[in-house]
């Protein structure tokens, strides 16, 4: 069956970098995108990045722009989530997910609009001094 592992979550102090790793597996033909969102307490999970099977054209939300990168390895079917210039704000439990569609079909609403597929379990960041 599809599964995604999540890895890389961890503690660091506020302007530091963490990397988050998705590994995905069981998918018959493939998926047409892979995302990480962020759930932190008491919000509701947010969109951060999305990266396109076929092309792999990424997406960020404004928030991640230029201190995240997504990027994918397809030979061994990884994602990774790049995050530097930590702020307080982005600790959260990251969750990796797949949809439906590839992220540009949403055009810029991708991270509202995607109909998601599957879920990871999610690993959690703490950024804090």
């Amino acid at each position: 069956q599809v599964q995604l592992v999540e890895s890389g979550g961890d503690l660091v102090q506020p302007g530091g970098s963490l990397t988050l790793s998705c590994a995905a597996s069981g998918f018959r033909s493939g998926y047409r995108a892979i995302g990480w969102f962020r759930q932190a307490p008491g919000k509701e999970r947010e969109g951060v990045a999305c990266i396109d099977s076929s092309d792999g054209r990424t997406h960020y939300v404004d928030a991640v722009k230029g201190r995240f990168t997504i990027s994918r390895d397809s030979a061994k079917n990884i994602v990774t989530l790049q995050m530097n210039s930590l702020k307080l704000e982005d600790a959260a439990v990251y969750y990796c997910t797949t949809g439906a569609h590839p992220c540009r079909a949403y055009g810029g609403h991708w991270h509202t609009m995607w109909q998601h597929t599957y879920w990871g379990q999610g690993t959690q960041v703490s950024v804090s001094s």
